[in-house]
């Protein structure tokens, strides 16, 4: 073996950068199923990954269900499919267990609209404030957070807490302010959002919605507010594919990162998946830095267990306790 090689291959893929071939012969299912085995791997992948990634994975959830799975989990390598903050918070969880992201890359606009220094300085305005944060965060947000929340238990954790106890809700405005408006509480909202919810055309999704008038639009908290009002359902995820599995509706417009419907279609066949259109020339919604993932840098990612997702483990520490706080509150709610 060539050390230099090997090591060069190495600095590539820790930058993100990696571009060796693979054998186009490989079948890379068969590869992944192979590599999984001989390390005691585990794919853990969000609805927003591509198709193949999906099929391939070993877990498939949003946030919360991830959260869950990466918590539990036996595995001595854990492979998140998804983004940066998604792969921190299966660290964070697992000290002592390998995270490897695919592609280092893969940020997040909402996680990235709220840099931690910026965070503390905000904090310091509200003493008597808690913070509930929201997971689409970096681990310096969750060490600055009193507890975590996903879309899907964000409502349960706020309603359980006393109505007299004030509270800062980062980093999305959109899911915050749905939450303040189901609730009746006015949490602080740091001024954050997903660049894939906010672009969604509210001109175009009224258009579609003519031609497609016995579709029902289903819509993530974290679509601006124009959006929710004319939704038939708003939900996480889960709760949007569960909504469709459920339903007696044929058709749906489906205002989210497009990847979900693949997840929609495998499990209701029978029925048609609209995507939401986006203010620009595409047809649909994708996230591109979930899409930086793929089924080859999934196997280069296994086959050399690199890039590795490490962190100083004061951060760990108290980034850990905000979502122990919602696991515990997420388990003592029912939610699942």
């Amino acid at each position: 073996m060539n050390v230099h090689i090997e090591e060069a291959k190495k600095q590539l893929m820790k930058n993100g950068f990696l571009d060796l071939e693979i054998d186009p012969s490989l079948d890379l299912f068969a590869e992944i199923e192979k590599l999984k085995k001989e390390k005691n791997a585990v794919i853990l992948a969000h609805y927003y990954q591509e198709p193949d990634i999906q099929d391939i994975a070993d877990y498939i959830g949003d946030s919360l269900g991830l959260a869950q799975q990466a918590e539990k989990t036996d595995a001595d390598v854990i492979v998140f499919a998804g983004v940066h903050f998604m792969a921190e918070t299966a660290k964070i969880l697992n000290p002592g267990k390998k995270v490897l992201l695919p592609d280092l890359n893969a940020g997040c606009s909402l996680s990235d609209s709220c840099p931690p220094h910026l965070f503390a300085e905000f904090k310091k305005k509200y003493p008597d404030h808690i913070v509930i944060s929201y997971i689409n965060c970096s681990a310096g947000i969750k060490a600055l957070s009193d507890i975590i929340c996903t879309s899907s238990n964000a409502k349960k954790i706020v309603e359980s807490l006393p109505q007299e106890q004030q509270i800062i809700f980062a980093p999305d405005k959109n899911l915050g302010s749905y939450i303040n408006k189901t609730t009746g509480r006015n949490m602080v909202l740091w001024n954050g959002a997903c660049m894939v919810h906010e672009i969604f055309s509210l001109e175009k999704i009224t258009k579609l919605k003519e031609r497609h008038k016995e579709a029902k639009l289903i819509a993530h908290p974290e679509c601006e507010e124009a959006v929710l009002q004319i939704a038939d359902f708003i939900g996480s995820t889960t709760q949007l594919l569960n909504y469709t599995q459920k339903s007696k509706d044929n058709t749906f417009i489906v205002a989210t990162e497009a990847g979900i419907l693949h997840q929609m279609q495998l499990l209701s066949p029978e029925k048609s998946f609209i995507p939401a259109p986006p203010d620009n020339a595409c047809a649909c919604n994708d996230c591109p830095h979930m899409k930086l993932n793929t089924l080859e840098k999934l196997y280069l990612c296994i086959k050399y267990e690199l890039p590795e997702i490490t962190m100083e483990e004061m951060l760990r520490i108290n980034a850990k306790k905000p979502i122990d706080k919602m696991l515990e509150l997420s388990r003592s709610l029912g939610i699942i």
